[in-house]
């Protein structure tokens, strides 16, 4: 069976500097099973409802500014998956959470970056499932569980989003060793409560974790851990690092 993943997407440049992330993405890609279908919740798709884009050739959406042309120049052309979509809406409104199909959704930087180091032939169907990040982690907790049961249909399913993110606090000339240690305590701290399993304190994060809220002043770029975490098993650590100082680049397999 798939496991579940959590990924740390970084910057959008990550897709023309993949740095350390991306070997670590390749074999990770490398070591598992072909998925049939990608399923991914993406920090970059927050939303009041519940949705899941069933658009058959979403577009690659370039949803930033102030980076070099050449990134607004990688394509990501992979298909969307509308039966899929449909399956996964079903499962969601059988469960007790109200979810729509939006045909329109194109693949966010969330998606399409981590996705073109893993997959560079862009040949496998994804469906993206939004965030209601105002609803917080127990509710990603829940979507993850309720869509689980898809990987043992061949389905790889993805949180997208980072382990530490305050933009604010980003060192543009820090190198890979510089690490600054509140982001490191927020980050142990994590790994130390999903090895432990500890529920209970990784919903209460921003209450009980050190340096929550410098660490993530706002939390939709964590919530989709949630999400991976709640579709998966035991925690392992597929990759750990960080960037510009305080950004978090690391990678967890569920099961």
């Amino acid at each position: 069976m798939l496991p579940s993943l959590f990924i740390s997407h970084g910057s959008p440049m990550l897709a023309l500097d993949p740095g350390a992330s991306g070997p670590a993405l390749a074999r990770l890609a490398a070591e598992l099973p072909r998925p049939k279908a990608i399923v991914i919740v993406s920090a970059h798709w927050e939303s009041q409802d519940l949705r899941v884009s069933s658009n058959p050739q979403p577009e690659t959406w370039h949803d930033f500014g102030g980076f070099p042309r050449e990134l607004f120049a990688v394509q990501y052309p992979a298909p969307g998956e509308p039966k899929l979509a449909a399956e996964v809406a079903a499962l969601l409104n059988a469960d007790g959470l109200p979810t729509r199909l939006d045909d329109q959704r194109p693949f966010d930087h969330g998606v399409w970056v981590p996705l073109s180091l893993m997959y560079p032939q862009a040949d496998i169907p994804v469906v993206q499932v939004s965030l209601p990040s105002r609803l917080g982690p127990a509710l990603q907790t829940r979507i993850g569980h309720v869509l689980g049961g898809l990987r043992a249909q061949g389905v790889l399913l993805i949180g997208s989003g980072s382990i530490t993110h305050n933009l604010g606090e980003l060192d543009w000339h820090a190198g890979p060793q510089s690490i600054e240690p509140w982001a490191k305590a927020f980050r142990d701290w994590m790994v130390d409560k999903l090895a432990a399993d500890d529920e209970a304190a990784l919903h209460d994060y921003r209450k009980q974790a050190p340096y929550a809220v410098r660490s993530h002043p706002s939390d939709e770029h964590l919530l989709p851990l949630y999400f991976a975490r709640g579709a998966g098993g035991q925690m392992s650590i597929a990759h750990q690092g960080f960037t510009l100082g305080a950004l978090g680049m690391d990678i967890y397999r569920f099961g």
